[in-house]
């Protein structure tokens, strides 16, 4: 602490440059002696308080248990290693009366060290600070008790060096805030660095099960609650009001930030309908919002299952068209079977559909068109002729004709699977 001595000689207009003689030396600041008997008195009353320093601490504990609730707990805690954090800031501060240069590191230091413990076992920056005011109060107090019980008529010297006091005690409580805040910055990293690895485990389905009870703690959901994971790219994931709507009544979402694609966990009541139905759906992808792709998994128990859910989810994803929308993939088995298995979906397609390479680009197109449509209208040629803005007999006529080329059956159910998982597998390669 640095005293703020002021000088008490009066100043003189000075001379013309050309009046002063070259040897003259030039006048120099001193201390006045009213400055420096504060100092005497200071430190006298100082020396003093540091004999009696463990009582000095007694009273501030006891003060903090009585003004301060957190510091009662703490106290009742650990009042041994409260009772010492106490007596070093007191000694640290109280030499600094004495010696402010030889003890100004030492007693930031201790500071900063109160700080940055205090901040890792959670205790609150308003109980922190508080406490250094009070044992600023006290220590002022003690200086001024034991002035006037030793020397009354110096009390008023005190004035004088009240201002270095209280600013040194400012000083400390900024130094303490500073460490708790960067303790605290370090500590919110942590946990939320912690939270994000609990989730990517959770999401890749690697997490151990002797983590799944910290994971529930930390995303703050039920280790055997009813689960779905939603996968959103290309747009914001924070929708949640689309996401619930998609997944029934789910009330809370965890969601995970990814590089390309974002997951949410959704977790669903007991009563909440299959997520990924959409009542009233006529089954393709629902609309797109600004280019948004959304894919909507199906349910499963427990957190150990949500990796299960995130890879349903990603199926979905992978059915979503690139112009956006949301799958829903309780209404896209079929589609999803094939994706799971591209390989098998190609081989399939070509054992299919091949045959009908040979004819012209548009021919082929015609035909494919026309089965995909029949399909979509439950094999009615009716409806079918009427999407297609035809008469019935074409569509029959066209569909006759997909049977001579392949030596399918489209009255063979087994033989309209395949053409159906063909089909699907043929549009999701995007082959025109």
């Amino acid at each position: 602490m640095q005293y703020a001595l002021r000088s008490r000689t009066v100043a003189r207009p000075a001379p013309a440059p050309s009046a002063v003689p070259a040897h003259r030396p030039r006048p120099q600041r001193v201390r006045s002696l009213i400055d420096a008997d504060a100092l005497q008195v200071l430190h006298r009353a100082a020396r003093v308080l540091l004999a009696d320093l463990p009582d000095l601490t007694d009273r501030l504990v006891a003060a903090l248990q009585d003004e301060e609730p957190a510091y009662r707990a703490a106290v009742a805690s650990d009042p041994s290693a409260t009772w010492q954090e106490v007596h070093r800031s007191l000694r640290h501060s109280v030499s600094s009366l004495l010696d402010p240069r030889g003890h100004r590191d030492a007693a930031r230091r201790c500071s900063w060290k109160i700080g940055a413990s205090r901040a890792e076992q959670g205790l609150p920056l308003d109980a922190l600070l508080h406490a250094f005011r009070l044992g600023g109060s006290l220590v002022w107090q003690g200086l001024v008790e034991e002035t006037s019980r030793t020397a009354p008529e110096d009390v008023r010297l005190l004035v004088h060096v009240a201002a270095d006091v209280w600013n040194f005690v400012d000083e400390h409580c900024t130094l303490v805030a500073d460490a708790y805040r960067q303790v605290e910055r370090q500590l919110a990293w942590r946990r939320e660095n912690r939270l994000r690895l609990l989730a990517a485990a959770l999401l890749d389905g690697t997490s151990r099960i002797a983590d799944l009870p910290e994971t529930a703690h930390a995303l703050d959901l039920p280790e055997q609650g009813r689960y779905a994971v939603v996968a959103v790219t290309g747009g914001c994931p924070a929708d949640t009001a689309a996401v619930r709507a998609a997944y029934g009544r789910g009330t809370r979402v965890y969601w995970h930030t990814g590089v390309e694609v974002d997951y949410g966990i959704v977790l669903l009541g007991d009563d909440d309908p299959d997520p990924g139905r959409d009542p009233g759906a006529d089954g393709g992808p629902a609309p797109a919002h600004g280019g948004t792709r959304t894919g909507v998994g199906t349910a499963v128990t427990g957190l150990a299952a949500v990796g299960d859910a995130r890879r349903l989810a990603d199926l979905a994803l992978g059915l979503c068209p690139q112009g956006g929308g949301t799958v829903r993939l309780t209404e896209h088995l079929p589609a999803a079977l094939v994706v799971s298995a591209p390989e098998l979906g190609s081989a399939l397609a070509d054992r299919v559909l091949g045959p009908l390479a040979a004819l012209e680009p548009a021919d082929e197109a015609v035909l494919l068109d026309t089965l995909a449509t029949w399909l979509a209208c439950d094999g009615s040629a009716q409806r079918a002729g009427e999407r297609l803005y035809c008469h019935r007999n074409t569509v029959l006529n066209r569909l006759r004709r997909y049977e001579q080329l392949t030596g399918r059956s489209l009255s063979r159910p087994t033989d309209v699977v395949e053409i159906s998982l063909a089909l699907t597998s043929r549009g999701l390669r995007g082959t025109p």
